[in-house]
């Protein structure tokens, strides 16, 4: 019998104020997948390629990234997981202060798939979740080889 792996949601914020916001709108859009929640970008990473039930080897996850971390940029990790890896494809959500046209654009041309700015709009939040919902359910899992 097959399990459905349950899509991970990966937020990448060092605010817990803000963390807990996120996560609360996630919820009130309807989006029940498990949140592993990352203060720094070092940690995150290494979850991210390298950890056994990381996405890289275990496949989609979804990715919400704030820039101003505390050890690295966010465009620095963006730049990593849209790079040529395993991850290239996973869908990142870039939360964000700031609101600075260069930087926005810069993150779409590093292949974010939607920009929000903090403080966060619940109704554009919870829009582009919506959004990324439809993407999540039509995600094609790889299913778990027999042992």
């Amino acid at each position: 019998m097959m399990a459905q792996i349950p899509l991970n949601i990966i937020m990448i914020e060092d605010d817990e104020g803000h963390a807990r916001l996120i996560e609360k709108n996630i919820r009130r859009a309807g989006i029940f997948n498990p949140i592993r929640h990352f203060t720094d970008g070092t940690s995150a990473l290494t979850y991210l390629f390298e950890d056994a039930d990381g996405p890289a080897l275990n496949g989609p996850a979804l990715v919400l990234l704030d820039l101003n971390l505390p050890d690295m940029s966010g465009t620095d990790i963006l730049a990593k997981i849209k790079g040529d890896g395993p991850l290239k494809r996973t869908p990142v959500v870039v939360l964000t202060t700031t609101d600075d046209k260069v930087e926005i654009q810069r993150c779409y041309d590093l292949g974010c798939n939607v920009y929000i700015t903090k403080p966060v709009n619940y109704e554009s939040f919870a829009d582009a979740i919506r959004q990324l919902g439809l993407f999540l359910s039509v995600i094609q899992v790889p299913e778990a080889k027999p042992d």
